[in-house]
């Protein structure tokens, strides 16, 4: 078994059991879309290996950024809550694209998402597509094998399961109020019409 199969083999404990690389990895900035001063804030929380995130970012996020995030009247902050080791591999993969490119890659992470997480795999799935996506073996080597950047996602999920109860994605908070599952558009409209308010 490969150096990196075998890291990806235990990724999925180590959610659970990397206090000392999630103390020592400080702050992870949020990565936002649209304008930073926009009135209304999204946050959402997701896997990249979630179905249903999947569903949202497909069907959902189109119309929010059309209606609300384009517009300017709302903006998403994207926050990884990893359920599993590929989940955590391909959000480190995105963090290492660069902030011009993350939400690009996160599009099609998701996109793609039965192709590469159920594949036999899904290491070299999510190497492919860092290769689309202009990045190098080299460079993918260096960022699946960052432990700090591991342990700053981890931090970041450790610390919403802990401080908010998070416990499934999907979660929203827009404006605080918050929204679980990948609900349709209408519900949040609803919900951003009121905090337009």
């Amino acid at each position: 078994m490969s150096a990196f199969l075998r890291l990806f083999a235990v990724l999925g404990a180590l959610l659970f059991g990397a206090a000392a690389y999630a103390q020592e990895s400080g702050e992870l900035p949020d990565m936002v879309l649209g304008k930073a001063d926009a009135p209304i804030t999204i946050i959402e929380y997701a896997s990249l290996t979630c179905s249903h995130c999947a569903s949202f970012h497909r069907e959902t996020l189109p119309k929010l950024k059309a209606e609300w995030i384009e517009t300017g009247k709302a903006k998403l902050v994207y926050r990884d809550f990893p359920f599993d080791g590929w989940a955590l591999g391909a959000a480190m993969i995105a963090r290492c694209a660069g902030p011009e490119r993350y939400f690009a890659f996160l599009d099609t992470l998701f996109r793609s998402q039965e192709q590469w997480a159920q594949s036999k795999n899904p290491l070299e799935g999510l190497r492919n597509i860092a290769r689309l996506g202009g990045m190098t073996d080299q460079q993918f080597n260096t960022c699946i094998g960052d432990q700090k950047l591991m342990g700053a996602i981890q931090a970041r999920r450790m610390e919403a399961e802990k401080k908010l109860g998070i416990n499934s994605t999907p979660t929203f908070f827009i404006n605080g109020e918050k929204i679980a599952g990948a609900q349709p558009y209408a519900e949040f409209e609803k919900v951003l019409k009121a905090a337009a308010k």
